[in-house]
């Protein structure tokens, strides 16, 4: 028998969920998981739901040796966009590769076996994997930060992962040592997200 009651155990879950905030990823510095915590952050993605268990997400690590290669498409990535960005702006989007300890590409696949699955479940079974992660490096006692933009989409991104035309780049995943805590934001109550589906009146 567990010596924790089922009150016990949802009062440890709500207090961990609670206490899960966005660390913005120039705020996350060493050490960052070793071998075995990040064995545990991966291996609890693997209970997000998957309809059809089509395992349509992966997750690209991002070590060091490769982050300057990174910060070059970020770089690529933002003169596509705006060819007059000015040299101290680019910098600063190369540098963003080299932020976090750990880095990692979440990777969601559009067309990977049944093809009557829609898309939007399977990035929601990869946003599933993720809170999975991030709660789990919570608990280890790690900050964390989602990541996105425009770059996700360029050229220079999406060949440098080896990206197929039906692979989407979704975010990145940063993790490590929280360096300066912040305020914990007000999080919203049920009743500013939850509605009731009414009996037609007619």
């Amino acid at each position: 028998m567990s010596k924790y009651s089922v009150q016990d155990t949802a009062e440890l879950f709500s207090t961990l969920m609670q206490s899960r905030q966005t660390t913005l990823p120039k705020r996350l510095i060493s050490p960052g998981p070793d071998p075995q915590q990040l064995k545990r952050i991966l291996e609890s993605a693997a209970s997000a739901p998957d309809h059809g268990q089509l395992l349509p997400w992966r997750f690209v690590i991002i070590p060091d040796a490769t982050r300057p290669a990174l910060g070059t498409a970020f770089a690529e990535a933002l003169l596509e966009r705006d060819a007059s960005a000015l040299p101290e702006q680019v910098q600063q989007a190369r540098e963003k590769a080299l932020r976090a300890p750990l880095l990692m590409l979440v990777v969601v696949r559009d067309k990977s076996g049944d093809t009557n699955i829609d898309f939007a479940e399977r990035v929601l079974s990869a946003g599933c994997a993720v809170q999975n992660m991030l709660v789990m490096a919570t608990a280890l006692g790690f900050g964390t930060a989602l990541t996105s933009g425009k770059a996700l989409k360029s050229v220079k991104l999406r060949s440098l992962f080896s990206l197929g035309t039906d692979d989407h780049a979704i975010c990145f995943v940063s993790i490590g040592t929280v360096g300066r805590n912040k305020q914990t934001r007000v999080r919203p109550l049920p009743e500013h997200y939850v509605s009731t589906l009414l009996p037609d009146a007619s």
